[in-house]
């Protein structure tokens, strides 16, 4: 950092800081020159003393005082009428001191322990590679494995036909097989990626068992809007937050921690409006228990089954919360029933779903609940290393016109302080203020605790995986290698693809995740067995949605959130819905037959995928009007709204987004002339081949199928 940064940070002119350094003895004098950590230490002392010097305490004017008491006296006063008034200025008093002398204790201990961090800065353990580590890339032969573990070709061919694989020294051999072997020359496999550390999303960090200690659960509340989320996250932090949102719905999520019998718990709020289904998928994957909170009176919403299907695809623990069970019309059997058909059953029903009736708004309960939090939190053993550089998540960011980048982070490993160089995303910088939940300034936080920074050069997007360095030349390194990656391929990429599907498999994948969405309930329920009796090389397929309907933004991003594909049956996604697809490198499929989905899984698998033949989409028609006519059928009236309509070309009939009919176009005309196409803005009468029941209002969609590879 230079003078001129850095007198940008304590809100001084660049000259005042120059003098400054003077006075102090360090040799600058441009705004250019660099400051270390000391001369930093020094100068931050320095200014905090000498605002602490602009306060002192003044004399009182005794002569000034005998005449105020003076002029009080000739005053004619009934003090019995305000006997109460000086006793509750007193009380308000000594409250405003009390208040102020806390947060006098707590900016000493702050400005202590940053003096401490500064001077005594100890070395923490850094997100090193270990050393009886072999690293596995995709297509690895025997050649290259014997060449990394040292021995010769031969030891590995005759370890391998021990295993039963017949192989030679140019042979591919996957990573389970790979992984036996190693493990016989005591060594550790590991994916090329996972030990990257510029790659740290997919960076794997293993400390020894002694290091690690107990941590605070990450709990994440979810459900529909208005269940009471925010209400019951009020009750339990004993403040209100609700009055201040919008509508009373919560506009963004919220990290917090709270104590509850000695033990801490780190809460999310993630918003309950479709409209943040993005920001609730951000939620769960960083959390280790879902609440789903489910109103008596309401039952299971749609949003509540969008919650469910993101704990799900997150693999952690739900605790069920039936809230609003004061209300007269309050249905939590109703409730248990409804969580039945969805999958969950509770442990009345002989499941494994924990459920909680509560009140958030009364209190009712919700110790219990979190006495089962805590409860389970302590069967899962959570624990983590806090004697390393932290790692850790983006909960939300947002820039402010004096601060500059503030950046709310959940700390999920390590420990981070204030003066850390971090990365975040393709961005880095030094953390120049670290905050907790409650706003105090504090010195470093450890694992599970969220807390705000400022000092990153750019904004950060929420979701983004951050991880702390040792020096900011290695911070500086990191991240301009995340930013090359980044223009050539996307580090955080999500969703996959079917062609993605055999280097998973390779990689030793066996569970390929897939949501599923046709046009009827009967097709659904066909295609989802079909698919669930795959079974190959011990690769299952998991359907961890489907519905009936057209494809929407909401599966994208559950897709996205899981790593699955999306295959649609009959049925279309809008336009909007395949931009956002693309954007997320999320894969949609479209089919009409089930037996080509099997056939494509299966061979996806396999890695003999056919040639793809991706669907483009010339133009598009609204019908207005049907007009009969005895010798030719109906003729539908249509607007050409974009594109261009071919007369002779594929085309399909779309009524409320579900793919009514698949045909061509068997004649087109533009008034009583034949035409060969038609282009956006204009109207045509037009009939579709072996189909009559054309309805006004259908989208008559035209396409054709192109090779891409």
């Amino acid at each position: 950092m230079n003078i001129r940064e850095y007198a940008e940070d304590v809100s001084k002119e660049v000259s005042e800081i120059i003098e400054l350094c003077q006075e102090l003895g360090i040799k600058k004098n441009k705004e250019e020159d660099y400051l270390n950590d000391e001369e930093i230490t020094i100068l931050d002392n320095e200014i905090s003393n000498r605002k602490e010097n602009e306060n002192p305490d003044y004399e009182v004017d005794e002569e000034l005082e005998e005449k105020v008491s003076n002029l009080v006296s000739n005053i004619d006063i009934d003090l019995d009428e305000v006997t109460t008034k000086p006793e509750k200025l007193k009380k308000q008093e000594s409250k405003k001191q009390l208040l102020n002398q806390n947060n006098n204790i707590q900016k000493a201990k702050f400005l202590k322990g940053k003096k401490e961090i500064y001077k005594h800065r100890d070395k923490l353990m850094e997100n090193k590679e270990e050393d009886d580590v072999i690293l596995y890339s995709n297509d690895m032969t025997v050649g290259t494995l014997a060449e990394r573990l040292n021995v010769s070709p031969a030891e590995i061919i005759k370890k391998l036909f021990n295993l039963g694989i017949m192989a030679n020294i140019n042979q591919e051999i996957n990573y389970d097989t790979c992984e036996m072997i190693v493990i016989d020359y005591d060594k550790k496999l590991k994916k090329e990626e996972q030990t990257d550390k510029s790659n740290f999303e997919e960076y794997e960090i293993v400390d020894n068992e002694e290091d690690l200690l107990p941590r605070p659960p990450v709990i994440t509340i979810m459900g529909h809007v208005d269940h009471g989320k925010t209400t019951l996250l009020d009750t339990i932090r004993k403040t209100n937050v609700v009055s201040g949102e919008a509508g009373g719905i919560t506009q963004a999520i919220g990290a917090y921690q709270v104590e509850v019998n000695g033990k801490k718990i780190t809460f999310i709020d993630t918003p309950g409006h479709e409209a943040f289904t993005e920001m609730r998928s951000r939620g769960a994957s960083v959390t280790d228990i879902v609440v789903l909170i489910v109103a008596a009176n309401d039952g299971v919403m749609p949003q509540t089954k969008e919650a469910i299907d993101h704990a799900k695809a997150a693999n952690v623990p739900i605790v069920v919360a039936v809230n609003k069970i004061d209300l007269p019309d309050a249905n939590p059997n109703r409730v248990l029933t409804e969580l039945v058909e969805n999958g969950l059953v509770p442990e009345s029903y002989g499941g494994d779903v924990v459920t909680c009736n509560i009140s958030a708004k009364k209190g009712d309960g919700v110790n219990e609940l979190l006495e089962t939090l805590i409860l389970i939190s302590e069967m899962k053993e959570l624990k983590a290393n806090p004697n390393r550089y932290a790692t850790g998540t983006v909960i939300e960011a947002r820039n402010d016109n004096k601060v500059g980048s503030i950046v709310s982070l959940l700390v999920q490993s390590g420990t981070l302080r204030i003066g850390d160089p971090v990365v975040i995303g393709t961005s880095y910088g030094k953390i120049r203020s670290l905050k907790d939940d409650k706003g105090n300034n504090i010195t470093m936080a450890g694992p599970s605790t969220p807390v705000e920074i400022t000092g990153i050069t750019e904004l950060p997007t929420a979701g983004d995986k951050f991880m702390a360095f040792a020096t900011e030349k290695e911070a500086r390194s990191v991240s301009e290698q995340r930013k090359v990656r980044s223009h050539s391929k996307d580090t955080n990429r999500a969703g996959m693809s079917l062609d993605d599907l055999y280097a998973m498999v390779k990689d030793g994948v066996k569970e390929i995740n897939v949501i599923l969405k046709t046009d009827v309930k009967g097709s659904e329920e066909a295609v989802k067995k079909s698919l669930e009796k795959v079974n190959l090389e011990g690769v299952r397929v998991c359907v961890i949605r489907s519905g009936v309907g057209t494809i929407t933004e909401s599966d994208v991003k559950l897709a996205s959130a899981s790593n699955a594909i999306i295959i649609g049956f009959n049925v279309r996604p809008s336009n909007a819905t395949t931009d956002l697809a693309k954007e997320s490198n999320v894969e949609i499929r479209l089919y009409n037959i089930i037996y080509k989905v099997v056939e494509d899984m299966e061979a996806a698998i396999k890695g003999m995928l056919d040639p793809v033949y991706e669907e483009k989409v010339l133009g598009e028609a609204e019908v207005r009007q049907i007009f009969k006519f005895s010798k030719i059928g109906n003729i539908a009236g249509c607007h050409v709204n974009s594109g261009v309509i071919k007369n002779g070309a594929d085309a399909r009939i779309i009524r409320d987004g579900i793919v009514i009919y698949t045909s061509k176009i068997a004649s087109l005309q533009h008034e009583k002339d034949q035409v060969k196409e038609m282009k956006s803005g204009y109207d045509c009468g037009l009939t579709i081949a072996d189909y009559q029941d054309i309805r006004e209002g259908d989208i008559i969609e035209v396409f054709t199928m192109v090779e891409v590879k």
